[in-house]
């Protein structure tokens, strides 16, 4: 049985297995905010999910990761919406994720009821890194 909690200072070590952006204080606030949860199925830590409020209000996903052995089972899914339904019950109305346009990602996101909202260039020169395509779903 999947579960989405909330990650705690014992999954720090387990966290960094599978997220090498994220900078060690960030960890602390997202424990500390309740905005990273580890994915666990029959309660073994399987992946981690991470989110931040865009412009102070909104629930924007920055990163889902499973361990490479529980991709394409369900998992993903399953722990997109149990973090959708965290987010409806504490009153958000919609969420955001963006994924580059030349990831798979994005259809994952389009399989969950995401649309595609707009992209943007991140560096100064196009050709050295794609769009960043921004997706939302209303709750």
């Amino acid at each position: 049985m999947l579960k989405l909690r909330h990650a705690s200072e014992q999954d720090r070590s387990f966290w960094f297995t599978l997220d090498a952006y994220m900078h060690e204080n960030e960890f602390d606030r997202k424990i500390r905010d309740n905005r990273a949860y580890i994915i666990t199925a029959d309660h073994k830590p399987i992946g981690i999910l991470r989110y931040n409020l865009f412009w102070d209000n909104t629930p924007f996903l920055t990163l889902i990761h499973l361990e490479e052995a529980h991709q394409r089972k369900g998992f993903g899914k399953q722990a997109m919406l149990q973090w959708e339904a965290e987010m409806r019950a504490l009153g958000y109305k919609l969420v955001l994720t963006s994924t580059q346009v030349n990831e798979p990602a994005q259809h994952f996101y389009r399989a969950l009821g995401y649309i595609e909202k707009g992209a943007l260039f991140l560096d100064h020169t196009p050709m050295e890194q794609p769009q960043e395509m921004f997706m939302m779903k209303v709750l």
